[in-house]
C-alpha cells in the first residue's frame, strides 16, 4: 500500500525453484514490484502456510522445504521500513467477510484446492494475528473416512475440498472428472454430480454447526473458488444446515462470500491497514 494506494501483486514460484531459490525469487519480484520500498505504508500478506507465534513455517504442504523458515524474520528484510503483517488466508478471508457483510461474528469457509477457514469474534480474529491460524479444514467430520494430506483421516479437508469432491465424482464415473465436466454435470443435474457435491455439502454443513455451537456466530459464509463457480451448492449447504437446527437453538443463516475468491486479499489489505 503506497500514498493510499492498494497494489496488488500475484506471483508464482518457477516449478523447479526450492529452498534458497525460492527465497531469492521472492526477493527478486519484491524488487521488482517496487523499487522505493520506502514509499510502502503498510504491507499485508495471506498465507497458505501455517505459521508459530515466533513467525516460524511449521507447515506448508506444497512448499514442504520452508518448514522451519523464520518467515518473520525474512518479511523483516524484504519490508525493512513498514514491516509485513500476515495471517492465515482462511482467517483473512473472514476478517474481510465480516467487514463486506457489516457483521462482528462470522464463521467463514474457503471451499478451494484445500478447505480454509475462520472466525471472527466481536469483530476480531479468533485466535487472532500471530497467535495460529483457525484450521477448520482440519476438523475431523469422519474417522474412517479418507486421508488427508496432514495425515489423520476425515478431515473435512479430505472429505469436501475440491480435489476430494472431483476424486468422489470420479469413482462413481470410473474416470477421472475435471472441474468443468463437474460443473456441467451438476448444472444438467447429472446424479454423479449431485452425489458428490451433496456429500461435500452434508459434511461442511456438519462442521459449520459444530463451530457455531461453540462460537454463536450471527452468519455462516461459504467462499473459495471452487463453490463460487457452482451455481446452488450454497444453498445446499445452508439447506443441511438448516436440518441441523435443534429445538431452541436455530442455526445462523448461511450466505456465499461477498468479496468471492478475492476475500483473502481484501483481508490482507485490512492487515496492512492493522485493521485485523
Amino acid at each position: 500500500m503506497t500514498d493510499g494506494t492498494v497494489r496488488e501483486t500475484a506471483f508464482r514460484w518457477t516449478a523447479t525453484s526450492r529452498g534458497v531459490d525460492d527465497v531469492r525469487e521472492l526477493r527478486a519480484h519484491v524488487a521488482g514490484m517496487t523499487a522505493d520500498r520506502a514509499s510502502l505504508q503498510g504491507v499485508g500478506i495471506a498465507l497458505p502456510a501455517t505459521v508459530d507465534t515466533d513467525g516460524i513455517v511449521t507447515a506448508w504442504p506444497n512448499r514442504p522445504w520452508w518448514t522451519g523458515l523464520d518467515l518473520r524474520s525474512l518479511l523483516s528484510d524484504l519490508f525493512p521500513v513498514t514491516g509485513a503483517r500476515f495471517g492465515d488466508d482462511g482467517d483473512l478471508a473472514a476478517v474481510a467477510e465480516a467487514a463486506a457483510f457489516g457483521v462482528r461474528d462470522v464463521v467463514y469457509v474457503g471451499v478451494g484446492t484445500g478447505i480454509g477457514g475462520g472466525i471472527v469474534l466481536d469483530g476480531r480474529s479468533c485466535p487472532g494475528l500471530g497467535r495460529g491460524s483457525c484450521e477448520l479444514g482440519h476438523i475431523v467430520v469422519d474417522r474412517s473416512g479418507p486421508p488427508c494430506v496432514c495425515g489423520r483421516r476425515g478431515c473435512l479437508q479430505a472429505e469436501a475440498s475440491g480435489p476430494a469432491v472431483l476424486r468422489a465424482a470420479g469413482r462413481t464415473l470410473g474416470t477421472s472428472v475435471t472441474y468443468d465436466e463437474l460443473a456441467r454435470g451438476w448444472a444438467a443435474g447429472a446424479p454423479w454430480a449431485g452425489a458428490a457435491l451433496g456429500h461435500a455439502a452434508t459434511v461442511l454443513a456438519t462442521a459449520l454447526v459444530s463451530v457455531a455451537e461453540l462460537v454463536r456466530p450471527e452468519l455462516l459464509v461459504v467462499g473459495g473458488g471452487f463453490a463460487a463457480g457452482l451455481p446452488g451448492f450454497v444453498t445446499g449447504i445452508a439447506d443441511r444446515v438448516s436440518e441441523l437446527a435443534r429445538p431452541g437453538h436455530p442455526t445462523p443463516p448461511v450466505r456465499p462470500a461477498l468479496l468471492g475468491g478475492l476475500s483473502s486479499l481484501h483481508g490482507a489489505v485490512l492487515a496492512a491497514r492493522g485493521l485485523a
